[in-house]
């Protein structure tokens, strides 16, 4: 499996959401380690410098994940909030954010796992709270449990990403009409 952070969601939180793969299946975890947690963070722009984590940073951003995973879905179907998840997404997004400084060189935002755990939770709130949330789709890879906002024309995107899920199905989907296509007649 690809260790690659992914940002084809269309919003950090839905890509943070993705961070546990193929949940219908193999389940691959993103965040094995701290390192990996600082990874996403770093990549995903959120911050452009944190320091070291440690274990349980990587529980309490699985934990956070998992909640945020959980609304989305209850966001998507139409249903309730789960009360659970609410909470501890609430509980993180209390906590103190990733506060960037003017420098220099520009903006810059120097943050503790921690303080980029909360921005997520606070991005999260906005997400589920905002105008975005009609435009929330899982992807239709059976095996991708990605959702994204699906910002197409008509709403008619299928998949997170071409790149991840649709030319592997377009690919698959090819493959099985050669394979039934009847043989043609050229006597």
């Amino acid at each position: 499996m690809n260790l690659d952070h992914v940002f084809v969601c269309g919003h950090p939180v839905l890509d943070f959401a993705a961070t546990l793969r193929a949940r219908r299946s193999i389940r691959f975890e993103m965040f094995a380690t701290p390192d990996r947690l600082n990874a996403w963070y770093l990549e995903s722009g959120l911050v452009d410098t944190i320091t070291p984590g440690q274990e349980s940073d990587v529980r309490e951003a699985i934990a956070v994940r998992e909640a945020v995973y959980r609304l989305v879905t209850n966001r998507r179907l139409g249903e309730d909030f789960d009360r659970e998840a609410l909470a501890v997404l609430n509980a993180a997004a209390r906590r103190a954010p990733a506060t960037p400084q003017l420098t220099r060189a520009g903006r810059h935002t120097d943050a503790t796992p921690g303080q980029a755990l909360a921005t997520v939770a606070r991005q999260a709130v906005e997400l589920l709270s905002g105008p975005d949330v009609p435009l929330l789709k899982e992807c239709g890879n059976p095996e991708c449990t990605r959702v994204y906002i699906d910002r197409s024309r008509g709403m008619r995107r299928q998949w997170c990403g071409m790149e991840s899920c649709g030319n592997k199905i377009k690919a698959a989907a090819y493959r099985a009409r050669k394979k039934t296509a009847p043989i043609s007649a050229g006597k």
